[in-house]
């Protein structure tokens, strides 16, 4: 049993999320209490052929450890020989292999949750990789192509049998893509199916979600994605819950801009060679994304839509404190706001 979940241990893991789990956002989430870390994925291809490019999508420091690469691709072959090249690279716990992407570019390729499609081509894929490493192989997936191939019990066995070490399982279709709700009953089905350790995956946001999910199935983990994106402290409030039953405070305003800050301020460290203005048109919609559900969230955004610097960021936070203080919300106001927040999360 990989040993994360060791004398049963709970984990929680950060989803992979091209885009958005790149080094440092992991680094901060880790901090925040994630127990297993993913890379953004990376095509097996992209390793073979042009490694220059693709390269930065594996690196990782220790602190993040346990730590998994994402690879994806239809060759089973030629990703042994992708995640071979890793593995002297950079020595990752584990190679996860995406059965799961929906997106057009990765499917028409033959990868990601097309090879749902294709119980043949998906065994040969796993089996393949799990042959050509000495380090365990997981593999992500959803439930389905589509609501007439819902085949997540079959393709696990699959997978099981062909040497995968865990499986997260997305409850959501590749038809679905994140729209409508995740089906914990088949994730739950599939966690009856198969011996090795299945990680849930799907609208877990709150401690509350993950006491629910563990209760209810025999999920052996849970898979935090798009809560993250918005409210990276959930690790800490979701292990606060597991502990003691209460709910954590949320993160006040001045603990979401101290993180606002350091990521931005990490940022510029990482990428010296863009510049500040680029590195931080590039965190606009992260920024944006961190102020959800707090008051005054949609005038705050309006002007992270335009942030430029370390320095506006400052200074947007002196302003805030002086809006709220002007023009306050009250509860009832808070409460409208933050509900439509919550239906338009990405």
């Amino acid at each position: 049993m990989l040993p994360w979940f060791e004398n049963d241990r709970f984990p929680l893991y950060l989803a992979p999320m091209a885009g958005v789990t790149d080094v440092i956002f992991r680094h901060l989430c880790k901090e925040q209490g994630a127990d297993v870390m993913m890379t953004e994925f990376v095509s097996a291809e992209g390793i073979l052929q042009r490694d220059d490019r693709t390269r930065h999508y594996v690196d990782f420091d220790d602190a993040q450890r346990p730590l998994g690469v994402q690879l994806f691709g239809s060759d089973g072959v030629r990703m042994g020989e992708a995640a071979r090249k890793i593995i002297d690279w950079k020595q990752p716990d584990f190679i996860d292999i995406n059965f799961g992407c929906p997106v057009n570019k990765v499917v028409s390729k033959n990868g990601g949750s097309s090879l749902l499609k294709d119980c043949p081509l998906l065994a040969s894929v796993a089996r393949e990789v799990a042959k050509a490493v000495p380090i365990p192989v997981t593999a992500k997936m959803r439930i389905g192509w589509d609501s007439s191939l819902v085949n997540a019990i079959e393709v696990a066995r699959i997978l099981e049998d062909c040497g995968m070490q865990a499986i997260a399982v997305h409850g959501r279709t590749r038809a679905q893509g994140y729209t409508g709700l995740a089906d914990w009953d088949v994730i739950g089905q599939v966690a009856d199916a198969v011996k090795i350790p299945v990680i849930g995956n799907g609208d877990i946001s709150s401690g509350v979600d993950v006491e629910i999910r563990r209760a209810q199935t025999n999920v052996k983990g849970v898979m935090i994605g798009r809560a993250a994106m918005a409210n990276p402290w959930v690790f800490k409030e979701a292990k606060h819950y597991l502990a003691t039953g209460t709910h954590a405070p949320h993160a006040s305003v001045e603990e979401r801009f101290n993180f606002m800050r350091r990521h931005c301020k990490l940022a510029i460290e990482r990428n010296a060679h863009m510049g500040e203005l680029p590195t931080i048109r590039s965190m606009r919609n992260r920024l944006m994304n961190y102020t959800k559900s707090i008051p005054g969230g949609k005038w705050l955004r309006q002007r992270f839509s335009q942030i430029g610097s370390v320095m506006e960021l400052e200074d947007i936070f002196a302003a805030y404190l002086v809006h709220q203080a002007e023009h306050g919300h009250d509860q009832a106001t808070h409460a409208e706001e933050s509900a439509v927040e919550s239906s338009t999360e990405l």
